[in-house]
C-alpha cells in the first residue's frame, strides 16, 4: 500500500489520514501525543513569525524605495544645479519646505584590525606591568575591556577607540597608540536610513522609529 503524505502549513503532517507533528530530532509524532499547552505554543509562534516574516519583507521594501527616492533626488539636483546634497562621506539631509520633517542618510565605516593591534596590546603590557598598581585605574579597566577576547576572539572596538582619547606622556605608550592607528583598516561602509518629525520649528527633532526593540 502507497503511503499518502500531505505536509500542511501549520506545522502538521498527515500520514495515512493521521495527523503528526515534528519533535526538534525529526522525528514524527502523533499529534494526539503532543501536550496540549505545547500544541499552543507551536500555533502561537507559528503565528508569530509569519507577521515577523511579512513585516521584515514591507521594511525591505520601504528601505528600498526610500533609497531608489533619495537616489532620483540626487541625481537630480546634481543634473540641474550641478550641486550635490551631503559631505564628502556621504552622510546626506533632507528636509521640508516648512523644516518640521527630516530624512537623514549616515554613512558608518566598517573598521577591522590588522596584526600591528597585537604589537600594541604587548606594549600596553609592558605599561602596565610598571605603572603601580593603584595608578590610572580607569585606564586599565579599559585596556581590560578592549582587549577582552573571550566572545570569538573578537576584540571591542568602542574600547579601543577610548584609549585613543586618552593623553599620556610615556613613550612608549604614544608608540601604542600610534601602532593601533596603524592598525585600523576600512573594510567598507553601511548606510543607516533615519526619519525625524517636530511640531513647530521651535521643537526637538523626534525620531520615527522602526526598530522592533523600541518601538
Amino acid at each position: 500500500m502507497e503511503t499518502a503524505i500531505l505536509e500542511r502549513n501549520d506545522g502538521i503532517t498527515v500520514i495515512n489520514g493521521r495527523e503528526y507533528m515534528n519533535d526538534a530530532k525529526g522525528a514524527f509524532v502523533p499529534v494526539d501525543l503532543v501536550k496540549p499547552q505545547h500544541k499552543l505554543e507551536d500555533e502561537t509562534v507559528r503565528k508569530i513569525i509569519e507577521f515577523a516574516i511579512d513585516l521584515n519583507a514591507q521594511i525591505a521594501r520601504f528601505r528600498g524605495h526610500t533609497m531608489t527616492d533619495l537616489g532620483a533626488l540626487d541625481a537630480l539636483i546634481a543634473q540641474e544645479y550641478n550641486a550635490k546634497i551631503g559631505g564628502p562621506k556621504g552622510n546626506r539631509s533632507y528636509q521640508t519646505v516648512d523644516g518640521l520633517m527630516k530624512v537623514q542618510v549616515q554613512v558608518a565605516e566598517l573598521i577591522d584590525f590588522g596584526p600591528e593591534l597585537q604589537a600594541a596590546k604587548t606594549i600596553i603590557d609592558e605599561c602596565l606591568m610598571e605603572w603601580s598598581a593603584d595608578s590610572r585605574d580607569e585606564i586599565r579597566s579599559i585596556i581590560t575591556r578592549a582587549f577582552n577576547t573571550e566572545k570569538e576572539g573578537k576584540i571591542n572596538r568602542s574600547e579601543i577607540f577610548m584609549l585613543l582619547r586618552h593623553e599620556i606622556a610615556d613613550e612608549r605608550w604614544q608608540r601604542a597608540m600610534d601602532a593601533i592607528r596603524d592598525a585600523m583598516r576600512v573594510t567598507g561602509s553601511k548606510e543607516y536610513v533615519r526619519f525625524y518629525t517636530r511640531e513647530t520649528i521651535k521643537d526637538g527633532w523626534q525620531a520615527i522609529t522602526i526598530d522592533l526593540a523600541k518601538a
